[in-house]
This record gives C-alpha cells, sequence and structure tokens, in this order.
C-alpha cells in the first residue's frame, strides 16, 4: 500500500441506524460511516481489494461499497517527485 488516509463521515444509503436523545428513540436518514482512500500500484489492485473485501465483507447491509479509479498524476512536494517514484517510501521500493 502507497498511501492510505481515512475521514469519518455521514452518508444515506439502504441502511438505517436507530438513535436515542433523552430517552427518545428516533430513526436516521444519514448513518455515520468511515471513508477509505488508499492509493497502490496497479499490480497491487486486485491484493488490495481481496484485503478488504475478506476484513470487511459482513453479508449485511452497510458493508460500504469499492470504487477504483485511475490516479492521472502525482507529486511528492516536498521533492518536486513524480508519478510512481512520488509514492515509493524511500528504502522501500519493489
Amino acid at each position: 500500500m502507497e498511501f492510505f488516509s481515512y475521514w469519518d463521515v455521514r452518508g444515506v444509503g439502504q441502511a438505517r441506524e436507530e438513535r436515542a436523545y433523552r430517552g427518545v428513540v428516533y430513526d436516521t436518514s444519514t448513518i455515520e460511516r468511515t471513508k477509505l482512500s488508499i492509493i497502490v500500484r496497479n499490480k497491487n489492485v486486485e491484493k488490495t481489494v481481496n484485503a478488504i473485501l475478506g476484513a470487511a465483507r459482513t453479508g449485511e447491509i452497510g458493508d460500504g461499497k469499492i470504487f477504483i479509479i485511475p490516479i492521472e498524476k502525482s507529486y511528492r512536494i516536498c521533492t518536486g517527485e513524480q508519478g510512481d517514484e512520488s509514492l515509493y517510501i524511500k528504502g522501500k521500493e519493489e
């Protein structure tokens, strides 16, 4: 895995959550989620997807989705490196 970040987000989907506030139970139209952004080289896409599916799949609504999109370009700001070179951790190139 070359890059990973996450955000706590709210989303709307098929799953609903019940919440209680001061003893009153109510249904929410949005649910709390965690959004992941994972950047990997093309050769590692399938391995990464399989790892996520193996760890996150419960078979229930709300397991989430995986979207695979190309990254057109990347830059490491502090060095000016571009492309694959900007993704490598120094000393750990594959």
